[in-house]
């Protein structure tokens, strides 16, 4: 067992006492004296289950509810919560019914999903959640039979004593009455049950047969439907002419709020025709629009300017690179993207006198409530937040912009309203992920040896562009990382594995050119740069060297690293978000086109809570990182985004996808986050891989854009 772990009440322990009564087996016990005779059903007994804690609830029947807390949007973390609750617990998995919790801030922390910190952060709460409720049910049961509890073991929801046997729910009621242990025992790892396992994800029925689950799902009696024209970044509303979409029939008012224009009527479709309608025009707010041309520019301009801020400094960088034998300079370049879910934004707002109901998918339900209370000039507890299931986020929907849309017309128009976002909407409407350019510079001695490195990242809104306390920083003995940022028009926001997907291509495939300009393998050179931090750190380590390592030394073993033949191999190691992907892709060249065949994918996120999950987390990662780095693109004209649905806006193609393979890395320790690490190494693998097969390096996304792909079209795998 591992050591005690005292429970924090206010965080996570919300025991409702029952002492006046509760649910009986099969009948409703109300706080009179005698019971009301009425039989109800196993969902009515689901429904009024004993409410133990913020994350568990168990009814007399002996079956479980537990509460996900924090918001769904694919990442599997509606089952993987309950999972760990369940585990220590110890309770049936078969008797297990999940349900997503509305925001509740006293009983929940942290009720976001963004940063893959959600498992990081609640994987000893939610551990102690069980183990508290099991300790309780011990407790009743030890009272009950007048043994010591030490004589007691638990198991899939039964309270054993020799040949005696309690299920949970006849230890339900006296359970609640009992005082919160202040410190429980966990689990040793080597007796988890459910926790290593594969777990269906518990909405595979309700996805696949179609049921309600995500926001656009949405229906409340009397509400109406609402779609917005937003104003061209860097313009304002000038004037708008509604006559003709007014005539659209189902079109109900047409009504202006900071410089958008609302269409408000029955259901989206004739909104969608009346928006088509509408005569609007704008005019600039202070600059001059933005267009793709200016933002290039712009960015050499900041790489040259020496204004650029000082992030890390280790050493004497300018005396090492006076000294080079050899300077070896790239610059790599990435656009905006959008995030792109498959469902767009959308959200159900009812604001009442003196309150408001909030219904929709966003990572950031305390965000929202927050924004509705301000809107409405009410305090935050009047407004309560449903969250349906995300159908996708990847950081768009970390904003509350579509929800304080959503607020600012059902309380003009004083009625329930769902306001829903077009794809076109979607993709120009911003948000995105901001573009950046990095230039890399290494200094190299008469003998070859690596003496400096640089980095400079400038970017559109970007913030700090670089992670300057990432690998390599603390192998090199002379290193500087500098950053810029210019403010544009252009909304900007986190993107899946936010800086971190391009750094990591762009640094990856540098590397790449390091080694090969000394003479390294790759991979060899990366261990050996692990080997200097490990001996002799410069400065801070931020990282874990050992876990790095790991994922390096397995990926070589799993995908037989310079040992095939017909194939180009390319490599990518990336620390972020705490965890650790090493990835290999393999590549060819055939008729002229770059193949991609595979990509190996090694990763340590820690103890592996649904093997299952996390394989789909990895694969999905990859893909989100393959599609955009090959395809995707976001120019700007006069502040207007070129491409607007996904005929232009390029996403990866079924038939493209190569072969993955994944692997875990077994450690035991507390699971460090999945949802984004597998992101940011893919595209620097696939780079490295085509500038094997084909000797040309591509530096520059989308891949299909570059130069160097002219003539070498990107294939199908065999």
């Amino acid at each position: 067992m591992n050591k005690g772990l005292k429970s924090n009440r206010r965080e996570f322990l919300k025991i409702a006492a029952t002492a006046g009564g509760g649910l009986l087996i099969g009948f409703n016990w109300s706080a009179c004296d005698s019971p009301k005779m009425n039989v109800i059903s196993d969902q009515e007994i689901y429904d009024e289950a004993i409410n133990y804690n913020s994350f568990l609830s168990i009814s007399p029947s002996n079956h479980v509810v537990i509460f996900s807390p924090n918001p769904e949007l694919g990442q599997n973390i509606k089952t993987s919560f309950p999972m760990i609750v369940a585990e220590e617990l110890d309770v049936d998995w078969a008797n297990v019914r999940v349900q997503q919790a509305f925001l509740d801030t006293e009983k929940y922390d942290r009720q976001v999903t963004g940063g893959s910190g959600a498992m990081p952060h609640s994987w000893q709460r939610l551990r102690q959640a069980g183990a508290t409720a099991r300790q309780m049910l011990m407790a009743a049961a030890a009272k009950r039979l007048n043994v010591p509890i030490s004589e007691l073991k638990t198991d899939k929801g039964n309270v054993i004593h020799g040949s005696k046997k309690l299920n949970y729910g006849e230890l339900a009621n006296e359970a609640a009455t009992l005082t919160v242990p202040e410190e429980v025992e966990l689990k040793n790892v080597k007796d988890f049950k459910i926790i290593g396992t594969a777990v269906k994800n518990v909405d595979n029925a309700a996805m696949f047969t179609g049921q309600p689950l995500y926001g656009l799902d949405v229906y409340r009696d009397n509400m109406l439907h609402a779609m917005i024209q937003r104003p061209p970044f860097g313009m304002k509303l000038k004037s708008v002419d509604a006559d003709e979409a007014k005539k659209v029939n189902g079109v109900k008012e047409v009504v202006t709020f900071k410089d958008n224009v609302a269409v408000v009527g029955t259901g989206t479709w004739p909104l969608m025709k009346a928006r088509k309608l509408l005569k609007i025009a704008y005019e600039p707010i202070d600059k001059a629009l933005e267009s793709t041309a200016f933002h290039n520019n712009k960015f050499d301009e900041m790489l040259n300017s020496g204004a650029a801020e000082v992030k890390r400094k280790d050493g004497d960088v300018n005396t090492a690179f006076k000294n080079a034998a050899r300077i070896i300079k790239s610059e790599y370049q990435c656009p905006f993207l959008s995030h792109s879910p498959m469902e767009p934004m959308n959200f159900f707002a009812n604001v009442k006198e003196d309150s408001v109901e909030l219904i929709g998918p966003t990572q950031t339900p305390d965000r929202a409530r927050s924004a509705a209370a301000e809107i409405c000039g009410i305090a935050p507890e009047k407004v309560s937040v449903e969250l349906t299931r995300l159908g996708g986020g990847f950081g768009r929907r970390l904003r509350a912009d579509f929800v304080e849309e959503a607020v600012e017309l059902s309380k003009m128009l004083k009625a329930p309203v769902k306001l829903t976002w077009s794809r076109e909407d979607d993709i120009t409407g911003g948000a995105y992920r901001p573009a950046v350019k990095y230039r890399f510079e290494a200094a190299l001695n008469s003998k070859d040896e690596l003496i400096g490195y640089k980095l400079t990242g400038v970017g559109m809104n970007s913030g700090n562009s670089t992670r300057e306390n990432n690998f390599p920083a603390g192998a090199i003995e002379n290193l500087e990382i500098k950053s810029m940022a210019f403010d544009s028009p252009i909304t900007t926001n986190a993107w899946r594995a936010p800086i971190t997907n391009f750094l990591a291509f762009a640094e990856q495939s540098f590397l790449d050119e390091v080694a090969e300009a000394m003479g390294k393998d790759p991979v060899a050179f990366r261990l050996e740069l692990l080997d200097k931090a490990k001996a002799k750190p410069v400065g801070e380590i931020h990282y874990d060297i050992d876990r790095m390592r790991g994922v390096i030394t397995t990926a070589v073993e799993k995908s037989g690293w310079g040992k095939k033949q017909g194939v180009s191999q390319g490599f990518s190691v990336y620390f972020s978000h705490r965890s650790y992907v090493a990835q290999v892709a393999e590549a060819r060249i055939v008729d002229g086109k770059a193949i991609l065949d595979k990509i190996y994918a090694i990763t340590d996120c820690g103890i592996v809570i649904n093997p299952t999950g996390a394989d789909q987390q990895v694969r999905g990662g990859m893909l989100d990182g393959m599609g955009h780095a090959m395809f995707a693109n976001l120019t700007f004209t006069d502040g207007i985004a070129d491409q607007k649905n996904f005929d232009t806006y390029r996403l990866i193609r079924m038939k493209e996808i190569p072969e993955i393979e994944t692997h875990f890395i077994d450690n035991g320790i507390d699971p460090t986050g999945l949802g984004e690490p597998a992101l940011p190494p893919t595209g620097g693998a696939i780079a490295n891989a085509i500038y094997k097969a084909s000797g040309r390096r591509l530096r520059n996304q989308p891949f299909s854009n570059e130069e160097a792909m002219k003539n070498l079209n990107l294939g199908n795998p065999a």
